[in-house]
């Protein structure tokens, strides 16, 4: 006799995806190739899993506190300069998640990096497949940075990096600059882009003989970084954020949650933002 629905558990791919492990595409990718085993047995596409099921991908065993079902969780983290994005490093230099709240389970998921001499926004989840689909290319989600350039920023310069220019990597370009302020020779510039590409901020001005010398993100996609939280701390979206974000990727926001903490301030670079219309601007 068939499970009745209720009991059937969730698709494999799902799990793994809301577990962080990998988006949804690439763990359909690797049942397909016949990577993932669930209880000893290969699993095909359409299979469903529970959670007393063992999943192993590539013969290394997922954990199963990683895919237990989680009460999603979003929070916005002011990170200063000198942080690291990841979970430990070598050099004992301070990384990001050493600052955020402890979970009784799960982990946080970072939505994007920023280098170590980058300052600003980062979102942080539980929801791996929420993570997934906001890094994922094809979801067009901008980024701003406020940016502060050194060197003789020309109207042609600026033309250049909206029309596009050619990195290492593939042509790139900014999709908004606006003039934010500044005197002589350094120049603060809000700019919007669409990849999360390693450094592609910084490498699109070298690209045009300029030199940044600050960089903070300051609204990733619907959520802006404001005086809501100062540097190096954090707190929850609000509910009308996690709504925001979850609609920007598709996502039923009953699904959602989030809460107001008391506001603080922080201070930000002289800016006018692109997403308030405002200020010398070039576009393509």
């Amino acid at each position: 006799m068939n499970k009745p629905p209720e009991t059937m558990g969730e698709r494999l791919q799902k799990v793994l995806a809301n577990a962080g492990v990998c988006s949804r595409r690439e763990a359909e990718r690797l049942i397909e190739a016949g990577e993932v085993e669930v209880n000893g047995v290969r699993a095909k596409l359409g299979d469903r899993v529970s959670p007393g099921d063992r999943i192993a991908i590539a013969g290394r065993k997922v954990g199963a506190w990683r895919l237990k079902p989680q009460q999603r969780q979003i929070i916005l983290y002011n990170k200063p300069e000198g942080e690291l994005v990841t979970r430990s490093d070598p050099e004992g230099r301070p990384t990001v998640f050493s600052r955020l709240p402890k979970l009784a389970s799960g982990r946080w998921i970072a939505v994007g990096r920023l280098d170590f001499n980058t300052s600003g926004l980062i979102i942080f989840t539980t929801d791996g497949e929420l993570a997934n689909r906001l890094m994922h290319p094809s979801r067009q989600i901008e980024r701003e940075y406020a940016v502060r350039v050194h060197g003789e920023v020309t109207q042609e310069k600026l033309q250049a990096l909206v029309n596009g220019v050619q990195l290492e990597d593939g042509p790139a370009r900014f999709e908004e600059i606006v003039e934010s302020g500044g005197e002589g020779s350094n120049r603060w510039f809000h700019v919007v882009i669409m990849e999360g590409r390693n450094r592609e901020v910084r490498r699109l001005w070298e690209a045009v003989e300029l030199r940044v010398n600050r960089l903070k993100r300051v609204r990733f996609g619907p959520i802006i970084l404001d005086s809501s939280v100062s540097v190096g701390r954090h707190r929850d979206l609000t509910p009308d954020e996690v709504r925001s974000l979850l609609d920007a990727v598709g996502i039923p926001a009953e699904r959602g949650r989030g809460r107001s903490r008391p506001r603080g301030r922080s201070g930000t670079a002289p800016a006018r933002r692109p997403h308030g219309r405002g200020g010398p601007k070039a576009r393509r």
